[in-house]
């Protein structure tokens, strides 16, 4: 078997000392740096935290028993799961016969269901922190910030003050460690971290807040951020979305609009914001105590706010009221044969009709969450913090890294019709819209018009929501494209200066191997003064595994090791060339009879290797190979 690689053992010892250049700024060694870890939705256990005798099963829930996630109660005590999970759609209070809370540590997010067989299914974040111990991180630097990811955020902060006990985990890391912290944060976890960013603006007084920021923060990496919101998130509310559990679809739909958290992650539209000169007032209703809704004139000229097809397509049915959504009794007393001639409506909505109401007050007399997903939607319209259904600017950090993958199949829109059945299953989904690598298909693989990005999305969150961060880089960028795989340099692709505008999407005109999957690089260093701004594309890399990708993980840590190093002459770690970091980098090259990379890799045979690629290590020559990254 292979021994752990000694690689960032040797980048913690040797040269660590002295600062850093072009938009480093940080002043100091290695061992003083913290990362702090925010995950994203459904990424935390959360553990019981009251007693629940469960009727004809043998399982109860007891304090601090698993609840998420607890495959073995989930099976056998659904029910009482349910109770356990759900909260009131209103107030966000807990069942009154269970609650549970949001377990804490690092162990709350690397495996959900611990277990021989369930852990690496529910693996999230334990890869990562197996790096940061591989590369010899001491186990004060990892901090993982949990946090119950049902709330909304006015409700994170009132009922656990999170916000008030992330800005002393801030604090209290500086005073441990001697440095500021890097951000890590995926999907739901960069809209957590925005609101803190604003929250922090009415905590601080303003002359301080930037220094706080620069005292507290070296970089931002925010990875498979929606920033447009998630489309899957509108499917999830009206037909429901197991998640790969063993519940129906209706029971999850109960489950997930129960959340606030759901409707934080609503899609809408780029062009629309709380303090612009066309205004759009929220729902038409009261606006007291909430700010108004404003779109520029762009979301009414162009088509689907900015996505690329409307994403609800509905068909109203004949029935109103509480009819349309009858309960089993009813269903099997009804006499349907006067029904059968009634032609429904078939009504589209963009992501703007959604984010303010709009479809779910259209209805309201066919479905019982509409309303309970409208008050939410009002809460977050008028949440004095801040609006979070509104389009995210650059976060005043010194450097921010925006991470995504493309290229996969990714749902942008869905068409739902009446199924017949009585709530929660009243809605089945017709047909799905999806992108593929710039194109858009039907469910059936038809060709679908719209507008469709110069890329698809990560498979959960569409390419127009991901790739809003291109808009935070300045009007000149640097681009690179390179192998994601180890390589010599000689398919990597380079444009310096492309003008960006903003608004508009940066398409780089460069070739693509089809079997070779990229890393593309955005990078700018100069339109703010003292600030880095970074996007990267990774190809085909999926949004709920990209933080166990080898392949981002050594470009973090490569671009980490340029910042800190004292002899870095560049802004960014450089792309010209790949080779091998760890012993696993290393692999038989069966048609040359050898260990690939043989300026760095050698063949090294250790009891317990069994095949000849487990014998390929690393030369104990190699402990200059970072210094090739300057």
């Amino acid at each position: 078997m292979r021994a752990h690689s000694p690689l960032l053992l040797i980048i913690v010892i040797v040269n660590l000392q002295g600062s850093a250049v072009n938009g480093g700024d940080f002043s100091g060694d290695y061992s003083k740096l913290s990362g702090i870890i925010i995950p994203g939705f459904a990424s935390t256990q959360l553990r019981a935290w009251s007693i629940l005798d469960c009727p004809y099963s043998p399982l109860d829930f007891n304090p601090l028993d698993l609840v998420w996630l607890d495959s073995t109660k989930l099976l056998s005590a659904v029910n009482c799961w349910l109770k356990c999970m759900i909260l009131d759609p209103y107030n966000q209070t807990d069942h009154p016969e269970c609650k549970s809370r949001p377990e804490s540590g690092l162990s709350a997010i690397t495996e959900l269901d611990p277990g021989y067989i369930t852990g690496p299914l529910s693996s999230v974040w334990k890869e990562w922190i197996k790096w940061c111990i591989e590369f010899g991180l001491e186990a004060n630097a990892i901090i993982a910030v949990p946090y119950d990811w049902r709330l909304s955020p006015s409700m994170l902060e009132e009922r656990d003050l999170y916000f008030h006990k992330l800005k002393l985990t801030f604090e209290t890391a500086l005073k441990h460690r001697g440095g500021p912290s890097l951000v890590f944060a995926h999907s739901l976890g960069n809209n957590v971290f925005r609101y803190f960013l604003e929250w922090l603006k009415l905590e601080i007084a303003p002359k301080h807040y930037f220094k706080w920021l620069d005292e507290h923060i070296h970089a931002y990496f925010a990875v498979g951020s929606p920033l447009l919101g998630s489309i899957e998130t509108v499917k999830a509310s009206l037909s429901g979305l197991s998640y790969g559990l063993p519940v129906s679809e209706g029971t999850a739909r109960l489950m997930i609009n129960s959340f606030a958290s759901s409707v934080w992650m609503m899609p809408f539209s780029k062009y629309c914001r709380a303090d612009n000169t066309y205004s759009k007032h929220f729902s038409g209703g009261s606006r007291h105590g909430h700010h108004t809704y404003h779109c520029e004139a762009q979301e009414f000229r162009s088509n689907f706010s900015g996505f690329p097809t409307n994403i609800i397509n509905i068909e109203i049915p004949s029935v109103r009221g509480f009819d349309a959504y009858p309960s089993v009794a009813e269903v099997a007393e009804a006499n349907l044969s006067g029904m059968e001639c009634a032609l429904p409506t078939q009504l589209s909505f963009s992501a703007r009709e959604i984010s303010d109401g709009t479809f779910f007050k259209a209805i309201e007399d066919y479905d019982p969450d509409s309303k309970r997903l409208l008050y939410q939607l009002e809460k977050y319209h008028g949440d004095p913090v801040l609006n979070p259904l509104t389009p995210w600017d650059r976060p005043p950090i010194k450097n921010v890294f925006c991470i995504y993958g493309i290229d996969s199949k990714t749902e942008v829109g869905y068409y739902f019709a009446p199924s017949g059945k009585p709530y929660p299953d009243n809605w089945i989904i017709t047909d799905v819209i999806f992108e593929i690598e710039g194109s858009l298909f039907s469910r059936s693989g038809d060709l679908v018009e719209g507008n469709p990005g110069a890329a698809s999305g990560d498979d959960t969150v569409p390419y127009h929501s991901l790739s809003w961060c291109k808009n935070w880089l300045g009007s000149k960028v640097n681009i690179t494209r390179a192998p994601q795989s180890e390589h010599d340099g000689s398919d990597v692709q380079v444009e310096l200066n492309v003008e960006h505008h903003y608004g508009e999407d940066i398409v780089p005109n460069m070739t693509r191997s089809p079997r070779v999957k990229y890393i593309t690089y955005y990078e700018d260093s100069e339109s703010i003064p003292g600030k880095r701004t970074a996007v990267w594309e990774l190809d085909k890399a999926s949004h709920r595994n990209i933080v166990r990708s080898p392949v981002l993980m050594r470009e973090l840590w490569l671009q980490m090791w340029h910042d800190i190093h004292p002899d870095a002459k560049s802004s960014f770690v450089t792309k010209a060339k790949r080779g091998p970091l760890r012993h696993e980098d290393c692999y038989w090259d069966y048609g040359k009879a050898r260990c690939s990379w043989p300026e760095y890799c050698e063949y090294r045979y250790l009891f317990g290797d069994v095949h000849l690629g487990q014998s390929c290590r690393l030369k104990n020559s190699s402990a200059d190979l970072p210094l090739h990254y300057l």
